[in-house]
C-alpha cells in the first residue's frame, strides 16, 4: 500500500524532523492495522485447519474491488465468482453424498448452503448495483458477496485433502493463490480501481492531519478486534474453534465437527479479508494481483508474533506497517525487501532457540 506521507518528497529527502516522523508513524500504524487484521485472520486459518493460507490476500483484492465496483455503479465480477463456487461445492457435496450413500439427507442441506444462499446474494446483487444506495449498502453488499467464497472455497479444496501434510496444505495454498488470481483477472480486468473515501472529514491533531478514512480504518480494526474476542470468548462456536485449534482429535472426540470449524474460520477470514479490502480501496489503487503482496504483508506479522498468538501477531503487523513507512521514506525502492526480510531473524532466533518437533500425525 501506498505509505507516503502527504507532501513529501522521498528524493533528497533530508534527516526526519519531529513533524515528518509523525507523519510517517500515522501512515505505518493506518497500514498496520490493515496488516493486523490479514494476520489475525491468518493465524485463526492456520490454527483450526493447519492451512498456511497465502490466498488471503486474494479476499482483499476482491474486497476493494467489489466495493469500488459497486460505488462506480457497476455489477462486480464477484457475482460470478460466487455462482461458481456455489455450484462447484454442491457438485463435491453430491458426489461425496452418493459415495457414503446419503444423497437424500444431504441433498437439501447442500442446495440450501451451496446453491439457495449464493443465488439470494447474487439475486440481490443484480437489484441494487448500479441503483445508487449509496456506500453503507454497498459496504454489507460487499461483505455478503465475498465471506461466502471463504467456506465455499473450503469445502472444494481443503475439506478433501484436511488429513494431508502442513507441506501439502501450503503447496495446495500456492496453487489456490495462483487459480484466484488467474480468476480476478478473467472477472476483474486488468484495470486498477480505486473507492471513494469512506469519510470526507479531517481533523487537526498538532501538525497531523487525520483523515477521515484514516480514523475508519482504526475504528473498524479495533472493533473488529474486540468482536473476535467476545466471539472466542463468549460463543459456542467461538469456542468450538478454540478447542479445535488447540486439539482436533479432542474436538472431534466431544462431537465438535472439524469440517464444519474449517469453514467457519474461513468464513470469518473472508469477512476479515473483505473488511480489509473495503478499508484499503480508498487508499491505494487497487488491481487484480494487489491483494498477494498486501497479504504477504499480514504474513510476515504472523511469522513475527509466532503464528499462535493474536495479541503478538497484532503487535507485530503495527511493526511491520512503521517499518514499511520509514523504508518508504529513506528507501522507497527497497521498502518491499525491508518488510520482508524482517522475517530472517525472527526464523534464525527461533531455529536457534527451541528445538525441533516433528509433525503431528
Amino acid at each position: 500500500m501506498e505509505t507516503v506521507p502527504c507532501g513529501m518528497n522521498h528524493e533528497g529527502a533530508k534527516p526526519v524532523d519531529g513533524t515528518i516522523l509523525l507523519f510517517l508513524l500515522q501512515d505505518g500504524i493506518t497500514n498496520g492495522a490493515i496488516y493486523a487484521l490479514l494476520g489475525l485472520a491468518l493465524v485463526l486459518v492456520f490454527a483450526v485447519t493447519r492451512v498456511v493460507f497465502i490466498p488471503q490476500g486474494e479476499f482483499v483484492a476482491f474486497g476493494a474491488l467489489t466495493q469500488a465496483l459497486l460505488e462506480a455503479g457497476k455489477l462486480p465480477g464477484t457475482v460470478w465468482l460466487l455462482a461458481g463456487f456455489g455450484v462447484a461445492a454442491f457438485v463435491f457435496d453430491m458426489v461425496t453424498a452418493a459415495r457414503e450413500g446419503a444423497i437424500g439427507r444431504r441433498l437439501g442441506p447442500a442446495v440450501l448452503v451451496d446453491l439457495a444462499l449464493p443465488g439470494a446474494i447474487v439475486a440481490a446483487t443484480f437489484a441494487i448495483a448500479g441503483r445508487g444506495y449509496g456506500p453503507a449498502v454497498h459496504f454489507a453488499l460487499t461483505l455478503a458477496l465475498v465471506t461466502p467464497l471463504g467456506p465455499l472455497l473450503y469445502r472444494v479444496v481443503f475439506m478433501p485433502i484436511a488429513g494431508a501434510s502442513v507441506l501439502t496444505l501450503m503447496i495446495t495454498a500456492v496453487g489456490v493463490h495462483l487459480a484466484l488470481v488467474g480468476l480476478g483477472l478473467v472477472f476483474f480486468g486488468a484495470e486498477g480501481l480505486r473507492a471513494p473515501p469512506i469519510s470526507d472529514a479531517m481533523v487537526t491533531a498538532g501538525p497531523l492531519l487525520i483523515t477521515g478514512q484514516s480514523i475508519a480504518v482504526y475504528a473498524l480494526t479495533a472493533v473488529t478486534i474486540v468482536a473476535l474476542w467476545l466471539f472466542f470468548e463468549k460463543s459456542l462456536w467461538g469456542k468450538a474453534l478454540r478447542a479445535t485449534a488447540v486439539n482436533r482429535l479432542g474436538a472431534r472426540l466431544v462431537g465438535i465437527r472439524t469440517s464444519f470449524a474449517g469453514k467457519l474460520a474461513f468464513a470469518l477470514a473472508a469477512l476479515i479479508g473483505a473488511l480489509s479490502g473495503i478499508l484499503v480501496a480508498p487508499l491505494a489503487t487497487i488491481y487484480y494481483d494487489t491483494g498477494f503482496i498486501i497479504g504477504l504483508k499480514g504474513f510476515v506479522a504472523t511469522i513475527v508474533g509466532g503464528l499462535v498468538s493474536h495479541p503478538l501477531t497484532a503487535a507485530a503487523a503495527l511493526g511491520v506497517g512503521i517499518v514499511e513507512a520509514l523504508a518508504s521514506f529513506f528507501a522507497s525502492d527497497m521498502k518491499e525487501i525491508v518488510v520482508f526480510m524482517l522475517v530472517i531473524p525472527v526464523l534464525l532466533w527461533r531455529s536457534f532457540g527451541q528445538p525441533h518437533v516433528e509433525e503431528e500425525d
